[in-house]
């Protein structure tokens, strides 16, 4: 993910033209199939549900024109960040100056078993690997399913569930850095850490193989359920941004929260989940400042109380909202 230019603000008067001038240069030098929008509502491209837009929106179809947007950005002086399917995230009500983009289709959505490896592009969705595995009876990624994210998303976060993270079944990932250079490197060499890895703040992940172990497909179907059904008994079905906290060393966030009365808490239409103490939802109303209050309030309540710094978990990015909007 990349921060935000100072090139891109209310007080750079040239902001918007600069935009207009990189749009209209995006839409020449990339192939039909990419999809170029301005001002692209990112509430939509979220699982919270909240935030405001992104200034020039690009889905690259193919790895040359996502090269080919990185160098119109690079060129422009306009900064960039990536976007997954949107969980784990929380984009502010300003939203995000400058270029938002997603490898949500294209070539970067196939998903192929063989044996007891399976290759997926970046923007394949977790349920659908989890689901091809299935399919190849290839066991050990079946905690994937009950992630709401992409596979991109899931090795910049280090993603995991029901004990399992996304580096557990990783072999290797084809990457590409900052100037457009592609390469593929072994998972061994990423060194991914607790619900991050910092290998993909200079690069961005196209694709990935992961390997299982072969097992008969009802074996695996009977674990995917039992993750299913454990799951749906503890985490909310309103939309939220997954788990907003990390874990503190000594004790869990959500069973922190709830220790601390703050279930069930609520700021406009944001609350913190009665079911999971560290789930955020939002009621359909919410704003991003909402939801930012209550972290806040949580983080607040932790030191004062238990003497714990809480950190999220939950990437926070872009602008806040103009007063007169």
């Amino acid at each position: 993910m990349s921060s935000i230019s100072s090139f891109l603000t209310e007080d750079n008067p040239c902001a918007e033209e600069a935009c207009e001038t990189l749009f209209r240069g995006l839409n020449g030098a990339c192939s039909k199939e990419t999809s170029i929008r301005r001002h692209e509502p990112l509430a939509k491209r979220t699982t919270l549900r909240v935030g405001g837009s992104a200034d020039v929106y690009v889905e690259p179809a193919t790895v040359h024109d996502l090269c080919q947007a990185l160098r119109l950005c690079r060129e422009a002086g306009v900064h960039w960040m990536l976007l997954g399917r949107g969980s784990n995230l929380l984009v502010r009500d300003g939203g995000v100056r400058g270029v938002v983009i997603c490898l949500a289709g294209g070539e970067f959505v196939g998903v192929k078993s063989m044996g007891p490896m399976l290759s997926a592009g970046a923007g394949a969705r977790l349920k659908h690997i989890a689901v091809e595995a299935r399919r190849g009876g290839i066991s050990g990624l079946e905690f994937l399913e009950g992630i709401p994210g992409s596979v991109g998303g899931s090795l910049r976060m280090n993603a995991g569930a029901m004990g399992s993270a996304t580096f557990d079944c990783l072999e290797s990932v084809r990457a590409m850095d900052r100037e457009g250079l592609v390469a593929v490197h072994t998972a061994s060499a990423l060194d991914p850490g607790y619900r991050h890895c910092g290998f993909f703040d200079d690069h961005i992940a196209l694709s990935a193989e992961f390997r299982g172990r072969l097992a008969p497909m009802a074996e695996i179907e009977a674990r995917m359920r039992a993750l299913s059904s454990k799951r749906w008994e503890s985490q909310p079905a309103a939309p939220s941004a997954g788990c907003i906290f990390k874990n503190p060393a000594s004790i869990p966030a959500g069973k922190l929260i709830q220790e601390l009365g703050l279930k069930g808490t609520r700021v406009g239409g944001a609350q913190i989940s009665e079911m999971h103490g560290n789930f955020f939802v939002n009621d359909g109303s919410a704003k991003a400042r909402d939801v930012l209050s209550l972290i806040e309030l949580v983080r607040e309540r932790a030191l004062n109380e238990r003497q714990i710094h809480l950190q999220t978990e939950v990437q926070i990015v872009g602008e806040e909202e103009s007063p007169c909007e």
